[in-house]
């Protein structure tokens, strides 16, 4: 899956996306993402296969097992695999799920 596939997978949650953040606070839930890295695939001393390490990050105002289950239904639709960590942001007062993926 590309960057720009996935981004269409986002988007089908129905909520509001953006890479990196929104210039205005979207309704809550809403989900950013950042592209954080690579993790390539090397051979014949080269590059063989681009791999961007992706964190999508969900936001709550509370604990929200409906919105989690409904981002992680696409992403195992898309057989895309990932790993989560959660944390509070007390200055924003909301939980940020992070989904981290990785998309060629």
């Amino acid at each position: 899956m590309t960057l720009p596939e996935l981004v269409q997978v986002l988007k089908a949650t129905g909520f509001p996306v953006a890479y990196s953040h929104f210039s205005a606070t979207p309704s809550i839930p809403f989900i950013t993402y950042t592209e954080i890295g690579s993790n390539n695939f090397h051979a014949d001393n080269k590059t063989y296969q681009q791999i961007r390490r992706v964190h999508i990050e969900l936001y709550t105002d509370k604990k929200d097992l409906q919105a989690e289950a409904t981002l992680e239904a696409l992403l195992e639709a898309h057989e895309l695999a990932y790993e989560t960590s959660e944390a509070y942001i007390d200055s924003e007062q909301l939980f940020q799920k992070v989904y981290e993926i990785e998309v060629v």
